[in-house]
């Protein structure tokens, strides 16, 4: 089903992967590449049978080695108001979908700030994560600066930033970066599915709103935080999925959801 050159895309049984195909210049993001993630996205989204998105690279080194320097070299300071790869991922930590990273190789700069904007990032042995930026005097803009500040905390943020040090996949997992570490006689592919595969068991309309609550509610008062948990739970108590999943629990089978 691919119709790509930079990324391969397919789908299984509910989810939607995408993979980073450029493994000649160790997947840097070059604005071709963003342009087919995006699409890819597009596709995903539209999908009423894909409930989980997993982003993967193409070979072992790198799974995105970061903004194309070259391109970067030439851009003027307006090129940096548009909305460009940080509103490329906004978009894939809004989706309506559970969203993977599986990191194996280096995911540095731009590829690192990819990562982070996915719910789950599940890191192998050979992941090597970072934002050095500062070498080449600009900071991170793809949200770098945001989200390793909010999922690591600040303190280490600001030494991962500053420093433009590069962690592996084990410190990456203790200080939460990524949500696993898989070590090297295990599957990354077969942990993907198998984290995938608990989700697919979940309600999507749930799935949907339960990220909404975590991303929106996390920047504001937990008072009104807690307002638009109890409004969504509104929502999905509505739904068709809300009766299907309660009345499957009674009767002690698997639920089907509709996404109704």
């Amino acid at each position: 089903m691919n119709q790509f050159q930079n990324v391969d895309i397919q789908t299984e049984e509910g989810i939607f992967w995408i993979t980073l195909n450029r493994p000649e210049v160790r997947n840097a993001l070059d604005a071709a590449m963003l342009e087919e993630i995006d699409q890819a996205l597009d596709i995903a989204e539209k999908s009423q049978d894909t409930k989980v998105i997993i982003i993967q690279s193409a070979g072992e080194k790198s799974f995105a080695a970061g903004a194309d320097i070259k391109q970067l070299h030439e851009k003027e300071p307006l090129e940096a108001i548009v909305p460009g790869m940080q509103a490329l991922y906004s978009k894939i930590e809004n989706s309506t979908k559970a969203t993977i990273a599986v990191v194996q190789g280096f995911a540095l700069g731009g590829g690192c700030e990819l990562a982070m904007a996915c719910d789950i990032r599940i890191a192998g042995h050979r992941a090597k994560f970072g934002l050095p930026e500062l070498n080449l005097g600009i900071i991170p803009g793809a949200g770098g600066t945001q989200r390793m500040a909010r999922i690591i905390g600040k303190g280490r943020a600001l030494d991962m930033i500053l420093t433009g040090k590069m962690i592996d996949g084990k410190e990456a997992e203790r200080i939460g970066l990524a949500s696993y570490y898989v070590p090297e006689e295990d599957s990354l592919t077969e942990k993907a599915q198998g984290v995938a595969t608990e989700i697919l068991k979940k309600g999507p309309i749930a799935i949907h709103l339960a990220k909404m609550a975590v991303h929106k509610g996390f920047d504001i008062d937990e008072s009104t935080a807690m307002w638009m948990e109890k409004l969504s739970q509104a929502v999905v108590f509505g739904t068709e999925d809300k009766q299907e999943g309660t009345k499957a629990f009674i009767e002690k089978r698997p639920a089907s959801f509709q996404n109704k």
